[in-house]
């Protein structure tokens, strides 16, 4: 019986750490702990586990219907069935915004001129009517929850050159005064590593707003 870190099974699946964790928590996954230290040990069980659910995920199958197939209330044949379902509704929603869209082609006039109010009566009376139309306004904040981590960042990278240039200015002017050159590299060291690892912390945090499956679960 193989076992494997949480980074082996990342690179092995090619299904990130934070995804393995929310599978996890979501009860698709269960792997064992080691009794000496108390960490994860996955094996073949995990990885094949983590390869349906790719697969499924990639076809669009929601997690509840995963997680239905697992527990065998399901066959993968009956959770296929119904998720053709969702997809020819999807499809139909698409034919529709399509339709619109190509009746939208013909008009010669700028958008200043365009009657949006019927357009968006005759849209509320397909939405009655079962359509479902993409609502882009939602992903229009995306970009705003960059702003947060992005600030922090600079900040905090900014405070740390502020110490380093500082600590360095002082030996400059004082280097007889200065502490050891071992103490000085440490004061410099220090805060070039929280430096670094505000900049890792913030390409995690972008990579997990972008590709996040958390989000993405919240729309099934």
């Amino acid at each position: 019986m193989i076992r494997l870190k949480i980074n082996e099974v990342e690179a092995l699946v090619g299904i990130t750490r934070k995804n393995i964790r929310f599978y996890e928590a979501e009860g698709l996954l269960c792997p064992r702990r080691n009794s000496q230290n108390g960490y994860r040990d996955y094996g073949n069980a995990e990885v094949e586990a983590l390869r349906r659910i790719k697969l499924l995920r990639k076809l669009g199958v929601p997690l509840e219907e995963i997680r239905q197939m697992q527990q065998g209330v399901h066959t993968v044949g009956d959770g296929m069935r119904r998720h053709l379902i969702t997809l020819e509704r999807e499809r139909k929603n698409i034919e529709s915004s399509l339709r619109l869209c190509a009746g939208l082609t013909d008009r010669q006039e700028p958008l200043e001129e365009l009657d949006a109010q019927a357009l968006l009566d005759e849209m509320a009376q397909l939405e009655r009517e079962g359509t479902t139309f993409m609502n882009k306004q939602k992903q229009d904040t995306k970009r705003r929850r960059y702003v947060a981590p992005v600030l922090a960042a600079i900040l905090m990278a900014v405070l740390m050159a502020g110490l380093i240039w500082l600590f360095l200015w002082a030996f400059a002017v004082d280097p007889a005064g200065a502490p050891p050159l071992p103490v000085l590299a440490l004061f410099v060291v220090i805060p070039a590593a929280v430096v670094v690892g505000v900049i890792i912390a913030l390409v995690q945090r972008i990579r997990e707003i972008e590709q996040g499956e958390e989000d993405d679960a919240k729309r099934y």
